[in-house]
């Protein structure tokens, strides 16, 4: 029996728990935050203070990617899920307004997302580890890695276990580093003469603001049965379908914006989005806000690689989630992809029994065959909106930069156009690698002819929403 120690008890950790249960392996879950024992979704959302992962406070996707994976490999998980009041979103059957009706296909099946708060998602993990005994759940801060003691001097280093605040040291065959985004894992590496690590790292230039809504019973609120998407260029929004009647509201604005950032305030942020298509949920009666505007910004698009030539930096050591790719969230697939390298190291680890450097290079080619493709695709669609901002600063409407030509070809299109709509889904849904969509033809010629023909579209065919004068003038207006 091979003893497990798993840092961080986020999703990404706890996946990693779900995924290796039933292997012949003893799991421990350290967890920073202390989180209070919660009887219901709503408990835990009101008491548990994430200080390790504050993006719990926001808007979250979960992907069919993500769904998909639990329904085929942790089936119990999702049905925990949807008794605890999440709910499954069919994209074929509840498409926008212009595809109702539209015929099924071979793998529509697969086009189901989750809907529900990222402290649900995590409340239904985590119970679900503890009652199935997965693995023991534990508060402790961990402070650094311990060098492995059957290997003195190895060269690369083996890990052999985690020192906690106060002391403590806990051993383990197996170290998986799943901290989040803020993650010392390299700094923890180098303390023990392992590494170096390849890190690439490029900011997103976004900051965003979210906040969470309840319906209220009998007043009117339209169904929760969609995400609601639009890309303004000078702001991003959406509405996120959450669990037992909840939903959130999230904006993306540049973070070099200052007038836009007035939207990180209650009052800018309600005008604004009663100025969008999400004022049917906010009609008076229809729903009460139950938290503040939260806000995240200094976000960045992040790369390790663990074994850089080839080469492990350490053994024994294995990072998950956003330790070990993170990429903006606006995409919405940061809990997808820590789920897809959970059950990724689950296998590894199957094949792999001695985690030594086979198992290390094993899991680094899962990481890059499945992960990496949408760290890149992240950077490069930043890169884009990057570049059709500094376009639109200078006064320059004319181009045709690729981030135009998704804002004003490919959305209004994926409103209208089955095949564009499937292609979008898929793509956003991580069903088929980045670039699929884009390599079509058929499909880039539809997106292309949109665009073409965008000064020609009614109202119901490009994006609603203010320009960013009329925004301007909506948020100078009094509460």
């Amino acid at each position: 029996m091979a003893e497990v120690v798993v840092v961080g008890g986020g999703v990404a950790g706890l996946g990693v728990a779900l995924a290796l249960a039933g292997q012949d392996h003893h799991v421990t879950v350290l967890e920073r935050d202390a989180l209070p024992e919660a009887a219901s979704p709503e408990e835990a959302f009101a008491a548990w203070q994430r200080r390790g992962a504050p993006q719990a406070r926001h808007s979250h996707a979960f992907l069919a990617r993500l769904r998909n994976l639990l329904r085929d490999r942790a089936p119990a998980v999702l049905a925990e899920l949807l008794a605890a009041g999440a709910t499954e979103i069919d994209l074929v059957a509840h498409p926008p307004a212009a595809l109702a009706g539209m015929p099924a296909q071979p793998g529509d099946e697969d086009l189901v997302d989750i809907a529900c708060r990222r402290t649900t998602f995590e409340w239904v993990l985590r119970r679900h580890v503890a009652a199935t005994g997965a693995a023991d759940l534990r508060t402790a801060d961990v402070t650094g890695l311990v060098a492995g003691p059957d290997r003195p001097g190895a060269d690369p280093p083996q890990v052999g276990g985690v020192h906690l605040r106060g002391g403590e040291v806990v051993a383990a065959d197996v170290v998986v580093e799943a901290a989040g985004r803020r993650s010392p894992l390299p700094r923890w590496l180098a303390a023990i003469g392992a590494g170096p690590v390849d890190e690439t790292e490029e900011g997103t230039g976004i900051v965003y603001s979210s906040r969470f809504y309840a319906t209220t019973p009998g007043g009117g609120a339209p169904p929760l049965d969609r995400l609601v998407l639009g890309d303004l260029g000078h702001l991003k929004y959406a509405l996120f379908p959450g669990d037992n009647g909840t939903f959130s509201i999230t904006f993306g604005v540049r973070a070099d914006d200052a007038e836009l950032r007035s939207l990180l305030r209650a009052g800018p942020f309600t005008r604004a989005a009663r100025a969008l298509p999400l004022r049917p949920w906010l009609e008076p009666g229809a729903s009460e806000p139950i938290t503040g505007v939260e806000v995240m910004g200094g976000l960045v698009n992040r790369l390790r690689r663990f074994s850089p030539g080839g080469r492990p930096a350490a053994t024994g050591v294995f990072a998950v989630g956003d330790s070990s790719v993170c990429t903006n969230p606006l995409y919405g697939r940061g809990c997808a992809l820590a789920l897809v390298q959970a059950f990724a190291l689950a296998d590894v680890l199957a094949a792999h029994p001695v985690a030594g450097d086979d198992a290390s290079l094993a899991f680094d080619r899962a990481t890059a065959a499945e992960v990496e493709p949408w760290y890149r695709a992240a950077v490069a669609q930043d890169q884009a909106d990057r570049a059709d901002a500094a376009a639109t600063a200078a006064g320059d409407a004319s181009g045709a930069g690729m981030a135009a030509i998704l804002r004003e070809g490919l959305l209004p299109a994926a409103r209208t156009d089955p095949l564009v709509y499937r292609a979008f889904v898929r793509s956003f849904n991580l069903l088929d690698p980045p670039g699929t969509m884009m390599a079509d033809p058929e499909v880039v010629g539809r997106i292309m002819a949109t665009w073409q023909a965008r000064d020609q579209l009614g109202p119901a065919a490009a994006d609603a929403g203010p320009t960013r004068a009329e925004l301007l003038a909506i948020l100078g207006d009094e509460p």
